[in-house]
């Protein structure tokens, strides 16, 4: 499968690859995630273990700018956590953004598809304020909705602040400000991620139970951007703050160096 090759490569080197649109059927969403599909499951048979999920264009400026109506995931490696406060290398990425989320970590399966946000709600253990740090394999970012998907929805790194209850919070008013280096760079809220991260959540849990894959207790779910994608550059160090749920912040260095 050349663009699983040539995807995996790339992530091996870090060096980009061309996009793999021009390998797969013009459009075809569903022959992306077969790659995407095929490079996770090279992943866990060398070793790696599974953390959860992400949830990519859910944001409709996002969507419009692509020319697709519909969000995308990828799969959460263990090891691509780093830890809330510590150091990302950005020389294991290639051209890394940062985007600040919602995180929810389930306490319930969610196996038979045909949830709502409120059935996502009970079935959350704690809500988490996180930074996704994404990155694309395909050369300057010139993706679209095949490559991304194919590229297991850009992921790279991911953050976690610490745990709060869900409880009644309402996840579509909260506000988020995220700043780099002491500067402001995003903001946006919780209805930004397709109205609500709980629908993003739901339409995640239902997507994946039509695949027979479905969300399992103990999944960290990265429910998507809350404002606009920031540039990372070796240096840079990224705090962000979500109301009601609280900080989460990540400083990045270049082969350890600060």
């Amino acid at each position: 499968m050349k663009a699983a090759t040539a995807l995996a490569e790339a992530s091996r080197t870090t060096v980009a690859c061309p996009p793999v649109r021009y390998l797969l059927p013009i459009g075809d969403v569903n022959a992306a995630y077969e790659v995407q599909r095929y490079n996770v499951a090279e992943g866990l048979a060398q070793g790696r273990r599974l953390a959860g999920r992400k949830i990519g264009l859910t944001n409709p400026a996002v969507q419009q700018q692509l020319g697709v109506d519909r969000p995308d995931f990828g799969a959460l490696f263990a090891d691509t956590e780093v830890p809330d406060g510590g150091s990302a290398d950005t020389s294991r990425l290639i051209r890394p953004r940062v985007e600040a989320e919602v995180a929810l970590v389930l306490a319930e399966d969610l196996p038979l598809g045909g949830y709502g946000p409120e059935d996502v709600r009970r079935a959350v253990r704690f809500v988490l304020p996180s930074l996704e740090i994404v990155d694309s394999r395909v050369a300057d970012w010139d993706i679209g909705i095949v490559d991304t998907v194919a590229d297991n929805a850009s992921a790279g790194l991911f953050v976690l602040g610490s745990p709060v209850p869900l409880g009644g919070l309402d996840l579509p008013s909260v506000q988020m400000s995220m700043s780099r280096n002491g500067e402001v760079v995003s903001t946006g809220t919780g209805a930004n991620c397709l109205g609500d991260p709980l629908i993003a959540a739901a339409w995640l849990a239902n997507t994946l139970s039509s695949f027979g894959d479905p969300l399992r207790a103990g999944d960290i779910v990265l429910t998507g951007a809350l404002g606009p994608v920031v540039d990372v550059l070796p240096g840079d160090a990224f705090d962000a703050t979500i109301s009601g749920i609280g900080r989460v912040g990540v400083h990045f260095t270049s082969g350890g160096q600060p």
